[in-house]
Parts: C-alpha cells; structure tokens; sequence
C-alpha cells in the first residue's frame, strides 16, 4: 500500500498566475477553490445590493464593491467576495487591494457550486478575521443568513433586513419585495 500524496500548497503567487480563464480562483485556509462564472439572476442580486448599500455610504469614508478582487485578511489567501463594504487609512478609494484597512460587510450571493465554501470556508474566515457582518443571499429560498464574528449559529432573515453602516444611513431591504423583483413575480410571496 502506498502512501497518499501530499497536499499540494498553494500561495498567493501561485493563484495569480493562474490564467484568466473565467473562473474565480480563491485561496481560503490554504485551500485552493475554483467556481465557474455565476448565473445572470446572481449578478444582477449582486447589482441590486450593492446599489441600495451605496445609497447610503456617501461622507462615511466607506465604499461599497464587487468581485473580482484580491482582498486578504492579513494570511497567504485571495478571497472574492461578492459584494463589500470597506475602509481605507485615508477615506478614499482603493488604488491597491492592499489598501482596504477594513470590511465592515461582506455578502456572498450563493449559488449550489459555492454554498458550502460560503457557509464554512469563507465564513469561518470572516468570522476570525472579525467582519462585524457576513450576509449569505440564499436565492433560492428567498433568505439571508446574517453572521457575526460570536455567532455559532446564523440570524435567518425573510422579512426586513437592516443594517446600519457605521456613521452612515441606515439600510432597510425589504426581501420579499427584493426576490420578487429578481425572479419578475407580479406579487411578493
């Protein structure tokens, strides 16, 4: 019998030589993740988010973005968020993904071929590195899980989600008004 092989390590180096292939290449605890380019109602969640979190940013000194990224939390990692919410030392925009000095929000919009990277993967991550808020969109379902860094367990949310940005104005997403607009149904269910 023979002995198995061992794990191969991968850098941060190593991923960014990968080829731009329209794959979203991730390094997550030294694991190498790779998804294939998401669905169209995916996106335009990510769109409609990121928009009604902008809304309410302006003289924060946050900004509100969207993969792809290269945001590391201080590891050998790439992480590519869907949507976040970050800081920089000066208030301005990023020049360098080395710029961003804090998330105050990460979202990840799941899709069945990243569920389990955002629910364990990334989420554990975020939670260690202290993200005060981790959203996973579950489309499907029409929920949100909402995380923070004490949380052993999620804060399921179908209704009225709310969050204030620190110093900014507070957003209210009404979901099921939100998924009846991404899927085109003529009422909310």
């Amino acid at each position: 019998m023979g002995m198995s092989p061992a794990a191969e390590r991968w850098t941060r180096d190593r991923v960014w030589a990968l080829p731009e292939d329209g794959r979203r290449y991730e390094l997550i605890d030294g694991e190498l993740v790779v998804t294939p380019a998401p669905r169209g109602v995916h996106q335009v969640a990510v769109l409609s988010l990121g928009v009604r979190i902008a809304v309410g940013l302006p003289n924060t000194g946050l900004h509100v973005l969207h993969s792809p990224a290269d945001i590391s939390l201080g590891e050998e990692e790439v992480l590519q968020p869907d949507l976040f919410v970050y800081r920089t030392a000066n208030g301005r925009h990023l020049v360098s993904w080395d710029d961003i000095t804090a998330l105050e929000l990460v979202i990840e919009v799941s899709s069945p071929s990243t569920v389990r990277y955002d629910r364990q993967l990334k989420r554990r991550r975020y939670q260690r590195a202290g993200v005060p808020e981790y959203w996973i969109v579950d489309l499907d379902a029409r929920l949100v899980e909402r995380w923070r860094p004490e949380d052993a367990r999620p804060e399921i949310v179908t209704s009225q989600l709310k969050w204030s940005p620190p110093g900014g104005v507070p957003l209210v997403i009404e979901l099921p008004a939100f998924f009846a607009e991404l899927w085109g149904d003529e009422e909310p269910r």
